[in-house]
């Protein structure tokens, strides 16, 4: 009887010691902004820490975490009092997009998964001028190290078409809610080209933008605000070590329309020079406007074309020209729409594999 009631006892402490831990390592538990564990990818402001602050379109935050359910805390700038910004949450490669409810939200990303590891990506799928947002850390058992980032880096400059404007009716079709209920960043060509070249992502776009002429009463150009953190407005600088991209794309011109040619030509030479003073080592490819019409395509074909061949008069034989192979405007006010996004991924993406041996 005494061997029973003990080997009872014993039982007992056993599967309480088993279920005490189980119940502490389910327990989630709040993982700060500035974890080393974290991974951000874009024009971050990294002046608190604690609450990196992203404006840019696309910028990206990665991780690795452990157990059944995820939560972030981003904070939103709600600009205007009334802007809410989307993101695109990618776990274990599915992805959905959602949007901010207020100031502060904590945002559910996963719940019932599978034991195991899981992976993570956070992108901004909203431009500079819908505000700010900053990233207040992640929720869950437990959080590793994650991959190594790929290699390859890209930087798409833009307008626009590259934040990715007007592209995603999936929830609110043209014309409907407000202007950036269509953006979707993370589904644009920019990012869809990098990962199908298993390289990393910055967007330098603002929508409007141009080289010596931008549209929609905006009173700055690409070439002004280009060495911003927030390239719409903040005056912050961005420490272009941070990233040094294998290839820069430029993809301006639409906002500019039809210009006298030495005007536009001279500008955009003069910007591809101050970015080989940034970038000395990077291929330089200028694009044409994918949601161009006739008229425009075939002006800029002829603009482009002149300025690759004045920067390799002048020594510059890492500056090359693509031509998109034609008009992408089925999203809303003529933009591309995300199947289209996809298309002028890969044209350039099989360009670019081609040009850098990828």
């Amino acid at each position: 009887m005494l061997k029973n009631t003990l080997l009872f006892l014993l039982l007992a402490l056993a599967c309480s010691c088993a279920t005490g831990n189980q119940a502490k390592q389910s327990t989630p538990r709040h993982f700060p902004a500035d974890s080393p564990l974290l991974r951000y990818t874009g024009r971050i402001d990294f002046r608190n820490p604690t609450r990196p602050r992203a404006y840019q379109p696309g910028v990206y935050m990665e991780a690795a975490f452990q157990g059944p359910s995820c939560r972030i805390i981003v904070r939103d700038q709600q600009l205007w009092g009334s802007n809410q910004n989307y993101l695109e949450v990618v776990v274990d490669g599915q992805s959905r997009r959602i949007q901010t409810t207020g100031s502060t939200d904590t945002i559910k990303i996963a719940d019932g998964l599978p034991d195991g590891l899981h992976q993570l990506l956070v992108c901004k799928n909203t431009e500079a001028n819908i505000g700010w947002l900053e990233f207040g850390g992640i929720i869950c058992q437990e959080l590793l190290p994650p991959p190594s980032a790929p290699k390859r880096k890209i930087e798409f400059i833009g307008n626009s078409i590259t934040c990715g404007t007007g592209a995603d009716t999936s929830e609110v079709p043209c014309g409907k809610g407000k202007w950036q209920d269509q953006h979707n960043a993370y589904l644009s060509y920019g990012p869809l080209t990098a990962r199908a070249l298993n390289a990393q992502w910055h967007i330098s776009a603002v929508s409007g933008i141009g080289i010596v002429r931008s549209c929609c009463d905006m009173d700055i150009l690409m070439p002004q605000v280009f060495d911003n953190i927030d390239m719409r407005g903040d005056s912050l600088e961005w420490d272009f070590s941070e990233y040094q991209p294998d290839v820069v794309t430029i993809c301006l011109g639409q906002n500019d329309g039809v210009q006298d040619s030495v005007k536009f030509c001279g500008a955009y030479v003069q910007f591809i020079e101050t970015l080989r003073r940034y970038y000395p080592r990077a291929q330089i490819v200028c694009l044409t406007s994918p949601m161009g019409d006739a008229r425009l395509t075939a002006v800029l074909k002829n603009y482009l074309t002149g300025v690759v061949e004045e920067m390799h008069r002048r020594g510059d034989k890492k500056v090359d020209q693509f031509f998109f192979s034609r008009q992408f405007s089925s999203g809303c006010d003529y933009h591309p729409n995300l199947a289209e996004h996809a298309e002028i991924a890969g044209e350039l993406a099989a360009f670019l594999k081609g040009k850098m041996g990828w």
